[in-house]
């Protein structure tokens, strides 16, 4: 029998943000369903080839995105269309008209400060209107913590059905033996969203009393600049580095705290992969962070004071550092979670 098909839609072609979320479930499959992922050329669908996940291109940087999508939506016959990212949403709602598919669509990220990624109020109100008319076109629509439900009710006004899967993360067989230390980690997209000048600021406050700490801010983005200077102004260029990319989980391994007091975070990967690996974490309450991490990992996105004292003490003391609760579903988990959607929407 042949199983149903769920296309999925990425309008990203790097390995960065959501790419993760789709290879972890191509890794694991989607029990019941066959997965085709449609995303622009690129390391994404280059990966997901060598994994032997059907890939079909999705020219989304082009004026064909929409015309092209429709074909492989008309060709393949999908049950269902799955997006992710407000872009591909929008593309699966032009490119599925009149073809009776049923859309799903996962969204990832909505900051709480509405106005974060507009200039203006007009804007803001504008983007939120498009958002809460394409959201009329779907079944049922994923969010990936609650905190996301909720700031899309606020801000959306959507009564579509949403059902709340959290990111899934697996548990390895034995956690790595950790030490205590302050080797401290920002891992993160370098951008005004994620806040770095605070862990920067915090770090200063670290170093008064504790001058063997480190801190390492690895990625790149439009702030690494002005970082820099600010780290060169508080005289830490001796303890900071800036190494551009790192591989994640090595990277882990060789800190001690995660500091993340991220303005926009709705079920953050790097936080998941950290509590997997035994990390110490000191971040912001926003988003689904309360979702994940017990209180005495969380401080205030600004207060550098209070983010500084809870990353010494994820660092210092092995017992205060947090664990993967059962509400943290295993990527199979996730991925099942998915499959009863799915199962709900075709009926």
């Amino acid at each position: 029998m042949n199983r149903p098909t769920a296309l999925w839609v990425s309008p990203v072609s790097s390995l960065a943000g959501v790419a993760r979320h789709v290879l972890d479930v191509a890794q694991v499959g989607i029990p019941g369903w066959r997965m085709v992922v449609s995303c622009p050329s690129g390391p994404l669908a280059d990966r997901l080839r060598e994994m032997d996940v059907e890939v079909v291109d999705l020219p989304v940087e082009t004026g064909t995105a929409v015309r092209s999508l429709r074909a492989t939506i008309q060709q393949l016959g999908p049950d269902i269309v799955h997006s992710h990212l407000a872009k591909a949403d929008f593309l699966a709602t032009m490119a599925s008209v009149g073809t009776g598919v049923k859309l799903v669509s996962t969204e990832h990220t909505i900051p709480t400060d509405r106005f974060m990624y507009h200039p203006n109020r007009a804007s803001a109100v504008t983007m939120e209107t498009a958002h809460r008319l394409r959201l009329t076109r779907f079944s049922r629509v994923i969010a990936v913590s609650a905190a996301t439900e909720r700031e899309m009710r606020r801000q959306w006004h959507t009564k579509v059905p949403i059902t709340v899967i959290l990111n899934g993360v697996d548990r390895p067989a034995t956690l790595p033996s950790r030490e205590p230390g302050l080797r401290l980690l920002s891992l993160a997209r370098l951008s005004k969203e994620k806040n770095i000048s605070a862990t920067i600021r915090a770090f200063e406050h670290i170093t008064r009393e504790h001058p063997e700490a480190t801190l390492t801010v690895a990625g790149t983005g439009s702030e690494e600049a002005s970082l820099k200077t600010l780290t060169r102004r508080l005289g830490l260029d001796d303890k900071v580095s800036f190494p551009g990319f790192v591989r994640p989980g090595e990277a882990m391994t060789n800190h001690d705290v995660i500091v993340q007091p991220s303005k926009s975070d709705n079920c953050s990967y790097t936080l998941l992969d950290a509590l997997a690996q035994g990390m110490g974490v000191a971040a912001s309450p926003v988003g689904g962070n309360p979702e994940i991490l017990p209180p005495r990992c969380i401080a205030e996105a600004d207060d550098v004071e209070a983010l500084a004292e809870v990353a010494i003490r994820q660092g210092l003391h092995l017992g205060n550092r947090p664990a993967l609760t059962d509400a943290i579903p295993t990527v199979a988990g996730m991925t099942e979670g998915i499959s009863e959607v799915y199962r709900e929407v075709v009926g």
